[in-house]
């Protein structure tokens, strides 16, 4: 099955762009090779609102989420995971708005952290995030003629969590699932394993319509993700592949594997090779000395 992706999207950036019957969307002006144009945050509600992802603590972004309230109180402010392209802005928003932050927890790394890896955590993550409620999987939080469902989903980041908007076959997939590009995996923030055993729950939720953290929308949500599973055992097959030639380090992988890919996302992509090795690892597929790291050697299981 081939991935189709789209880069067909126009931020309209500051603006309140109508996305589904009581849902704007606004776009943050943060664009980058890893959030595309920029963050996207939604409003949920028509007489009282519920905001997911305010997105970074920009005076810009902070002023476009209030100028789209209109006045409206915020109830409810729902953060996807704590990167620091999402949350950062809901301290701030609180303090104006008096609303609850709720997130499925702190900021924490997918499995224990080794040698070096903290600088690592600290750079992606927003550190000072505490919610004021945390979420449970499945957990329904009710607003002013809105219904917003907690879907965990664990993978690009520990504690990502997707929002189904109850009623509507809508789900917030946040960083899990985006039209545009393939998510980053990269540990010690996230990890492989739960990253596929997700997707596949979202599979098999059968949504209508993803709404993206970057990005546009994702319109045929199953067949889409199929794509995507599709891609990653893909490349799980091309680093055994590479494996099975003699490349011993990510580094030669990714020359390989990345070659047509922009040089400035080659860190990532290491990133996402050491995710794979972690899993295949795991599931005794691939052998290294001690842990799988970005300096590793790895070879064959003979």
């Amino acid at each position: 099955m081939t991935l189709k992706l789209s880069a067909d999207f126009e931020p309209r950036h500051g603006e309140a762009v109508p996305v589904a019957p009581g849902v704007v969307r606004i776009t943050a002006r943060n664009p980058s090779p890893f959030t595309f144009h920029g963050t996207n945050s939604y409003l949920i509600g028509r007489d009282s609102l519920a905001v997911i992802d305010p997105g970074p603590d920009d005076e810009e972004h902070f002023r476009a989420l209030l100028k789209a309230a209109d006045g409206r109180p915020i109830s409810h402010i729902f953060i996807s995971h704590t990167h620091r392209d999402h949350s950062p802005l809901a301290a701030r928003l609180k303090g104006a708005t008096g609303a609850t932050v709720l997130a499925e927890g702190r900021h924490r790394p997918a499995r224990p952290l080794r040698s070096g890896e903290t600088a690592r955590l600290d750079a992606s993550g927003d550190m000072d995030f505490n919610p004021d409620r945390t979420l449970s999987d499945d957990e329904v939080v009710e607003g002013d003629g809105w219904a917003i469902r907690t879907v965990l989903t664990p993978g690009h980041a520990a504690n990502h969590a997707a929002f189904a908007l109850e009623g509507t076959g809508i789900l917030f997939s946040a960083d899990h699932v985006m039209a545009w590009s393939t998510t980053i995996v990269a540990p010690p923030d996230g990890a492989m394993t739960e990253y596929m055993r997700s997707l596949d729950r979202l599979i098999e939720r059968g949504d209508r319509l993803l709404l993206p953290g970057h990005g546009g929308p994702v319109t045929a949500p199953r067949t889409f993700m199929r794509g995507l599973r599709a891609h990653r055992r893909m490349r799980e097959r091309a680093i055994l592949e590479r494996i099975s030639k003699g490349d011993r380090t990510i580094a030669a992988m990714v020359a390989a594997i990345y070659r047509d890919t922009d040089p400035r996302l080659h860190g990532a992509a290491s990133l996402s090779v050491l995710a794979h090795l972690e899993d295949l690892v795991a599931r005794g597929l691939v052998s290294t000395e001690g842990d799988p790291s970005l300096d590793g050697v790895y070879m064959p299981i003979r």
